[in-house]
């Protein structure tokens, strides 16, 4: 896996998970919601994978009753997270994570943290996904096709973290994916993200 344990890296303690989004500092890009793509280094960069973190089901348990669970989204070097959601094994983030992306082999990681003010934020899974499938998509340049038509569709199996199948598919003029995923190293839990691609000029593209 690409990660090592929770314990092993920078602490995830209360005024790092709650004041700082990223480690510091990064050698790509790291951008989030709602930020503009300036200052970049367009030489390898193929262009800004955005993650919509949309929920999280049956997640583990970490505290008496309950979790505070928040989700981290590596991919190479970078790092992102989204917020904290108070006592909830069921949240709902819906909240999108961009990140740049300068190699369609590697995978996205997606770990599960327990917030906890007084101590390391405890782990509640991790998952891996490939966008190699996405991208295939990408390179076919897809248009005008009927809202909502299946372009590609990826099978759960032992290699992956698919719940059931995933399909690229044509909506509202864009490419995107959603996925249901389990978590590993964990009791139980899943999470539901969606994928979606932005093109930048001047970027390597497809």
């Amino acid at each position: 896996m690409a990660a090592g344990s929770p314990h092993s890296e920078s602490p995830m303690r209360h005024d790092a998970a709650e004041h700082s989004p990223s480690p510091s500092p990064l050698p790509s890009p790291v951008l989030g919601h709602g930020h503009n793509p300036t200052h970049m280094v367009m030489d390898d960069l193929l262009g800004l994978l955005r993650i919509r973190i949309k929920r999280g089901l049956n997640l583990a348990v970490r505290d008496v009753r309950s979790s505070d669970p928040y989700v981290v989204v590596r991919i190479g070097n970078q790092r992102m997270k989204t917020r904290v959601i108070r006592k909830d094994v069921n949240p709902e983030w819906n909240e999108d994570l961009t990140l740049s992306v300068t190699d369609a082999e590697q995978p996205v990681l997606l770990e599960v943290y327990d917030h906890d003010t007084f101590s390391m934020d405890d782990s509640m899974g991790d998952a891996e996904f490939d966008i190699r499938p996405f991208v295939e998509v990408l390179k076919m340049h897809p248009t005008e096709l009927p809202n909502g038509k299946r372009i590609k569709t990826i099978q759960p199996c032992r290699s992956n973290c698919l719940v059931e199948e995933s399909s690229v598919v044509w909506r509202d003029g864009k490419i995107m994916q959603d996925m249901c995923l389990r978590l590993k190293n964990v009791e139980c839990g899943e999470l539901q993200v969606q994928l979606q691609w932005i093109d930048l000029p001047g970027s390597k593209a497809f």
